[in-house]
């Protein structure tokens, strides 16, 4: 009896070793995918020692292996799939073998698209936009702060690290950002950033199919999503394609010396976007430009290697599929080759014809600007295919236009110059509008306090053309100087932590000119949510003169007339130059005060300040 017990147990450690020694897989991206997909091409990549040298085959006519790929390490196989436009969602047997010996299966899963995939609704010009970084915003699960394996622990007191915020407690204050009027929000990035330090920001990814452990879980962020959606809420992902984390997973085991651009020495870019439409460009500082590493810590990724395009391209329709987001951020968006994001921006409008991706532009001129919209300057490139940019261009112009004084082209005249070339744009009302974001001086600081410039900012911001972005914290006067350092201007907001002392997300924890801040822009975007002439209306301006700036945003049933006094003295404007806009309005409605203003000869305005007034 003993000698049986024996043999059973020697057979069941050779059973168990055998099975153990099979297990060559270490990864497969992606994962899993989904029938009834427009393209229904696939290339997986498959990582696990000596994998290259495996033969991969499948049984089944849904799921056709149309050709293998190796590359220089023998540690990838990267396989092409044909999927079965009739095929049906369930999971496929792939199997490996070495020496026509079967040693090991990955079951390939096909899920079922959901319904509204097709038709999904991406942000468009009728949302106002909250950015907000996750590590800064709010904690609500202190269980997640630190994790096993991840150096970059949470310490509050340094700018620079990790402070703890995640997931949870994003969902935590939805109500606090729909009570306020947004209806989009644009979270950095949460995939995983494993770095040894500094990694609080998300820009260095580790991990392009994973949350960080330290914000929570895929599925945590696709039930984020859910909830926004049910708040009203729309939600854009911020991806990255032009580099990486250098501790991403591959870094230690490239598939081929090209994945990335290589140098002897550590090389960083020139950050010159402009040297891509410059004609007169020296294809050394181009190539300085787009092949260069953008810090020592983010190998630069070379989107010329077919395969890198295509895990990239697949990597982000996984997400939208997987998550449910209304939106992509498009970091660095001119770094990465542009016949690669063109290609990209194809394949997910041919996917999702409705959704809708903002590319970093961050130029200083509204031509280089214009130059990454979808048909711009067709007859001096080919098509971006990208909708909407970034106007930093607008940025900069509201920042100069409340300090300065108003000259012929300067103060409130930077803004009408923005505007009048706006010619060069396609499409002028897709750009995202912003007075700051995470990478430049707070709003606040940039006009030294001053809460009437405030005003006269966010009443632009939410009246003119494009969609208004608000960083978080703008509305409440939160301060912080980009000379400071990056972390001092991502300044954890009052309240997201347990200990906080003062807690800004509601009424009794804020001061009160914050609180005044808070419900001028609350009025502000609660207001524009609802009326069409804001979102994509005409719009009509007249030259500043006097300090004084008008303009006019109307459709067929309204009609706005937004008035700046950029003096530090009371003024009384002649309306007559303004007729062809006024019309027969004989009396308009302050929609902040909710007053009656009779239209004569004549309007006044307090030093400093805007009114919003709905004709009648």
């Amino acid at each position: 009896m003993k000698k049986r017990i024996l043999i059973v147990f020697i057979l069941f450690l050779n059973l168990f070793y055998s099975g153990k020694s099979q297990n060559i897989i270490n990864r497969v991206e992606p994962a899993n995918w989904w029938v009834g997909m427009t393209e229904n091409y696939l290339q997986i990549m498959v990582y696990g020692k000596d994998i290259a040298n495996y033969k991969a085959t499948i049984e089944n006519s849904n799921l056709e292996i149309v050709k293998q790929n190796k590359l220089e390490s023998p540690n990838y196989l990267f396989i092409d799939l044909l999927i079965n436009p009739n095929a049906t969602e369930g999971k496929y047997e792939i199997k490996f073998s070495l020496n026509n010996k079967h040693k090991t299966s990955y079951f390939y899963e096909l899920k079922q698209r959901t319904s509204d995939s097709k038709s999904r609704m991406g942000f468009n010009n009728s949302d106002a936009i909250y950015l907000l970084m996750p590590d800064r915003f709010a904690n609500g699960n202190p269980q997640n702060d630190n994790i096993k394996g991840m150096p970059d622990l949470i310490n509050r007191k340094d700018p620079d690290a990790r402070h703890g915020g995640d997931i949870a407690g994003i969902a935590k204050n939805l109500d606090y950002l729909s009570n306020l009027g947004l209806t989009a929000v644009w979270i950095s990035p949460l995939l995983e950033n494993n770095m040894p330090k500094y990694s609080y920001h998300g820009y260095a990814t580790t991990d392009f199919y994973k949350v960080d452990s330290r914000y929570g879980s895929n599925e945590e962020y696709k039930n984020l999503i859910s909830l926004c959606h049910q708040k009203g809420l729309k939600v854009i992902m911020d991806m990255i394609f032009n580099h990486c984390g250098s501790e991403h997973w591959w870094m230690k085991d490239l598939p081929s010396n090209d994945w990335i651009h290589q140098y002897q020495k550590f090389t960083r870019t020139n950050y010159r976007s402009e040297t891509i439409m410059d004609p007169y460009a020296s294809t050394f500082d181009k190539k300085l430009f787009s092949d260069a590493w953008f810090d020592t810590s983010m190998p630069d990724l070379n989107q010329q290697n077919p395969y890198l395009a295509n895990y990239l391209i697949q990597n982000s329709i996984w997400w939208i599929e997987f998550s449910g987001i209304n939106g992509i951020r498009m970091d660095t968006y001119p770094y990465s080759d542009q016949d690669f994001m063109s290609k990209w921006m194809e394949r997910i409008n041919n996917e999702y014809p409705n959704f809708n991706v903002v590319g970093e532009t961050w130029l200083q001129r509204e031509s280089h600007t214009a130059w990454f919209q979808a048909n711009a300057y067709p007859n001096l490139k080919k098509t971006s295919n990208l909708k909407y940019v970034t106007d930093f261009p607008l940025q900069s112009a509201l920042t100069a236009a409340f300090n300065e004084n108003d000259g012929w082209s300067e103060g409130l005249a930077r803004l009408y110059y923005v505007l009048s070339q706006d010619f060069l744009y396609p499409d002028p009302q897709k750009t995202v509008i912003f007075a700051d974001n995470h990478d430049v001086s707070r709003y606040y600081s940039s006009i030294n306090n001053d809460f009437e410039k405030w005003k006269m900012a966010m009443a632009y911001l939410t009246t003119t053309r494009g969609v208004p972005m608000i960083f978080y914290g703008t509305e409440i006067l939160m301060d912080g100087n980009k000379n400071q350092g990056d972390g001092k201007l991502r300044s954890d907001f009052p309240g997201g932590w347990e200990d906080d002392k003062i807690n800004a997300f509601t009424k009794e924890g804020r001061n009160d000119i914050e609180n005044q801040a808070f419900n001028y822009l609350q009025k502000l975007l609660t207001f524009r949510k609802s009326h069409a002439a804001l979102h994509n209306g005409k719009l009509k301006h007249y030259f500043p003169t006097d300090g004084t700036y008008l303009y006019f945003r109307f459709n067929e049933n309204e009609n706005y007339m937004i008035v700046m006094n950029n003096n530090n003295k009371d003024v009384t404007i002649e309306l007559d130059r303004y007729a062809e806009s006024i019309k027969n309005a004989t009396i308009a409605i302050d929609i902040i005060n909710n007053k009656e203003i009779p239209l004569g000869k004549t309007i006044t305005l307090t030093k400093k300040s805007v009114l919003i007034l709905d004709l009648k």
